[in-house]
């Protein structure tokens, strides 16, 4: 029953460039590619290639990706296997998260 309830939340390469389409609509100018190269386990790992590659930009670029995937129920992480999200910027959006979390869950409707 377990395995049924894991392959019914995985993520797929194509939701998870679905999800991340407006940072794509800007690398798409600047010719930087998203390259899933795996979703198993909803461990999305990803690489930034073509324009991405040197670019200053990339680390602000992967912190974006790394915050929208980290949003949905199927996502456990996000790696990206060139490095491109600092461990520190990692943690900073970890703690964004779970102020957000413990703020909407504190409120009064």
């Amino acid at each position: 029953m377990m395995n049924y309830t894991l392959s019914a939340m995985a993520i797929t390469a194509e939701e998870v460039l679905r999800e991340i389409g407006p940072v794509q609509e800007i690398l798409d100018s600047h010719d930087g590619v998203v390259t899933v190269i795996d979703t198993a386990d909803g461990n999305v790992m990803l690489s930034l290639d073509g324009g991405c590659v040197g670019c200053s930009s990339t680390p602000m670029t992967a912190m974006q990706i790394y915050y929208s995937l980290k949003k949905l129920d199927t996502v456990n992480d996000v790696i990206f296997v060139n490095g491109e999200l600092p461990e520190y910027m990692r943690t900073f959006i970890d703690q964004k998260m779970a102020d957000e979390s413990s703020r909407s869950e504190g409120e009064i409707i």
